[in-house]
C-alpha cells in the first residue's frame, strides 16, 4: 500500500498524466532505447512505430495512478501483465531499468514540476507495482520449469492457408519430446529475426487446436498495411512468406489467462471477429472434449466468406455434435459485414452486414451464458455494451486484450 506521505502526490497526478501521459511515455521510450538497445528485441517495434505503445503507457500511467488502492481492478490487470512478461522472458533485473527511465523522463517532461517529493512518491509507487510483477513472475517461472527467457525450439510439420489473409502452422517439438498441455484460450510468443530492423521480435498468437496434441497450431492473421497508422506487419508478413514446412522457430511456453472456465456448465457463448476466431476455436475444441453435452454459441464476425477461417473445420465439428433428436450441442451463427455474389449464392451466412446482437433469436444468448469475447477492440467493446444492454451479468462476460489496450479498462 502507497505510503501516507506519497498518496497526495500521487492523487496530484491523476490530472498532470491525462495532459501530459504522452510526452512523457515518448520521452521514456526514447531514454531506455538510446541507453539500452538492446531492449528492442523485447518490445514490439512496430507499435512503436504507429504510437499505439506510447498511448498504452500514458494510460497505464494515468490508470495506475487513479487506481492504486483499487485491488479489486489491479489485480486482474497484474495477472494479465503477468502472463504476458513470461511470454516475453520479462527478468527481474529489467524492472530498476524501466524505473530509472520512467523516473528521469517524468522529470524531462514536467521541469520544475517535478519536484523532489513528487519524484519520491512515484519511485514508492513505482516500487510497489515492480515488486508485485517480480513476485508473481518468479511463481510463474518455477511453475513452467523454465528460466526468464527461456524458449523451446519447435519445427513446422504443416502450413495451412484459412483464408484470405489467415494461414495455420502446424508446430512439433524439434527435440520429439512430448508438449506441456494448454488451457484452451492461451497463446505463444514466437521469436522472429526481422533482418529490415536488425532485430529479434516476439509476437503473441493464440493456439487455435484442441490441447493435450502431438502438435501446436497457430493461426496468423497478415496484417496488410492499411494506411499510415496501420502500417503493414513485419513479422506476419514474414511468416507467411518464409516460413515452411521443415522451418524451425523458437517459441514461449503457452501463456495468458483467458482461458475457458471448465468448470462452468453454463452455456458457453463464444463470440469473435477477424483472427479473434482463433482462441475461440481452441475453448470450442477443449468444451467438446471436456464437457460433450455443453451447449456452445459460436457467433463469428468477418468481412466474407473469403475471410472466413477454419470454417470447413467449424462445420465439421457441428456435424459431428448433431444428435438423434436434432437438438445440437454446437450452434454457429456467421455474419458477413460485405457478403460476396458467391455468398449470396451459397447462402452459407446467417446475417448481413455487421454483428448486431439485438437482432439475434434470444437463445443464442442465453441470461445463464458463459461469454467470451476476442476480435478488434472497438468489436469487443461494442459487444459487451450489447451483452450488458440484454441483462447479461458483466461477470459472466470475459474478453481477451493483447498490446496496447491492456489497461484500458482501468480508466
Amino acid at each position: 500500500m502507497i505510503s501516507a506521505s506519497a498518496r497526495p502526490y500521487i492523487d496530484a497526478s491523476v490530472p498532470v498524466l491525462r495532459e501530459h501521459g504522452i510526452a512523457i511515455s515518448t520521452r521514456f521510450y526514447a531514454r531506455l532505447f538510446e541507453a539500452h538497445p538492446e531492449l528492442k528485441n523485447i518490445f514490439n517495434m512496430g507499435n512503436q512505430e504507429n504510437g499505439s505503445q506510447q498511448q498504452a503507457l500514458a494510460g497505464a500511467l494515468f490508470a495506475y495512478a487513479a487506481n492504486i488502492d483499487n485491488a479489486d481492478a489491479l489485480t486482474p490487470v497484474i495477472s494479465r501483465i503477468v502472463q504476458k512478461h513470461i511470454s516475453l522472458g520479462i527478468r527481474a533485473e529489467h524492472y530498476p531499468i524501466v524505473g530509472h527511465n520512467l523516473l528521469a523522463a517524468i522529470s524531462d517532461v514536467l521541469g520544475d514540476a517535478a519536484t523532489p517529493e513528487l519524484i519520491a512518491a512515484w519511485a514508492e509507487a513505482y516500487g510497489l507495482l515492480a515488486d508485485a510483477l517480480i513476485g508473481e513472475e518468479k511463481k510463474q517461472y518455477a511453475a513452467h520449469q523454465i528460466e526468464p527467457g527461456q524458449q523451446r525450439e519447435m519445427i513446422v510439420v504443416r502450413k495451412q492457408k484459412e483464408s484470405e489473409t489467415i494461414t495455420s502452422f502446424y508446430l512439433e517439438a524439434a527435440d520429439g519430446l512430448p508438449l506441456p498441455s494448454f488451457q484452451p484460450g492461451q497463446y505463444i510468443s514466437v521469436a522472429t529475426d526481422v533482418a529490415v530492423l536488425n532485430l529479434k521480435q516476439l509476437r503473441q498468437y493464440s493456439l487455435s487446436d484442441a490441447p493435450d496434441q502431438t502438435h501446436w497450431r497457430i493461426s496468423i492473421k497478415r496484417e496488410d498495411k492499411g494506411g499510415q497508422d496501420h502500417p503493414a506487419g513485419l513479422v506476419s508478413n514474414q511468416l507467411h512468406a518464409n516460413l515452411h514446412v521443415g522451418d524451425k522457430l523458437w517459441v514461449s511456453p503457452p501463456c495468458g489467462d483467458f482461458v475457458m472456465d471448465k468448470n462452468v456448465s453454463a452455456p458457453l457463448i463464444l463470440i469473435s471477429a477477424g483472427v479473434g476466431i482463433t482462441p475461440m476455436m481452441s475453448m470450442l475444441h477443449g468444451s467438446l472434449c471436456q464437457a460433450p453435452a455443453r451447449p456452445v454459441n459460436f457467433l463469428y464476425a468477418t468481412l466474407n466468406g473469403d475471410h472466413h477461417p477454419l470454417k470447413a473445420e467449424l462445420l465439421a465439428l457441428q456435424a459431428s455434435q448433431e444428435s438423434p433428436d436434432q437438438k445440437n450441442v454446437l450452434t454457429t451463427h456467421f455474419a458477413y459485414a460485405v457478403p460476396s455474389a458467391e455468398d449470396h449464392a451459397i447462402n452459407d451466412f446467417d446475417q448481413a452486414g455487421y454483428l448486431q446482437l439485438d437482432q439475434l433469436d434470444p437463445a443464442l444468448l442465453p441470461k445463464n451464458g458463459d461469454y467470451y469475447l476476442c476480435g478488434p477492440n472497438p468489436f469487443m467493446q461494442a459487444q459487451r455494451q450489447a451483452l450488458l444492454a440484454r441483462g447479461i451479468a458483466p461477470h459472466q462476460i470475459r474478453q481477451e486484450v493483447f498490446g496496447p489496450a491492456l489497461l484500458e479498462n482501468l480508466q
